[in-house]
């Protein structure tokens, strides 16, 4: 049996802070969200490897409670970050997560991939860590949707279990005539596409 004070203390937020490619930042995360206790490994090697520029105008698909967008809004400070999460904890968690650390060019948005952005919202950045388990379908959706919110020369960034990493590069080939594997790990694999400028 679980006492009366174990079950009060499950119920607390999780605290902690990560530093997220030269960025401090403090995170409060509760159980049922991704990895709440530590920043996971696969954000981690996508954000070392992504280029973050100053003026970008960046999206964060499947945001949980923000590590990703957070580190963006804050490397692009001139530019304006959107957050987007199918789960209204992970969109709570975020929004007051950016507001602890300050960040005020980035919003937290409830959304089932893009459904919620407005067609003519368009990003130079899109950076997602991929569940495993969604289904081809519905990462075929995710590219072309991105494909459609990207600014011409804009880039997509992407981690998911090495074990996807054939697909993708097919996928993205498909949808963006064009891959680029950034780094391969036991785990992981991140990579990018970019919208052809013309």
């Amino acid at each position: 049996m679980i006492s009366a004070a174990e079950l009060k203390k499950l119920r607390e937020d999780i605290v902690f802070s990560e530093t997220l490619k030269g960025q401090p930042l403090t995170f409060h995360a509760t159980w049922g969200t991704f990895s709440p206790r530590e920043i996971d490994a696969g954000t981690v090697m996508l954000l070392d490897y992504m280029e973050i520029r100053e003026g970008d105008d960046c999206l964060d698909l499947g945001c949980g409670y923000g590590p990703i967008g957070m580190t963006m809004a804050k490397i692009a400070s001139t530019g304006e970050t959107l957050l987007v999460d199918r789960d209204f904890i992970a969109v709570e968690y975020a929004n007051a997560n950016l507001a602890r650390n300050g960040i005020t060019n980035a919003e937290a948005r409830l959304s089932n991939g893009f459904n919620q952005i407005e067609a003519g919202r368009k990003f130079d950045l899109i950076a997602s860590n991929i569940p495993a388990k969604v289904g081809n379908e519905m990462l075929y959706l995710f590219l072309y949707d991105a494909l459609a919110h990207l600014k011409p020369g804009g880039r997509i960034y992407v981690v998911t279990i090495t074990g996807l990493r054939q697909f993708f590069k097919r996928a993205c080939n498909e949808v963006f005539g064009n891959y680029k594997k950034l780094k391969q790990g036991p785990q992981y694999t991140v990579a990018m596409a970019e919208k052809n400028a013309d």
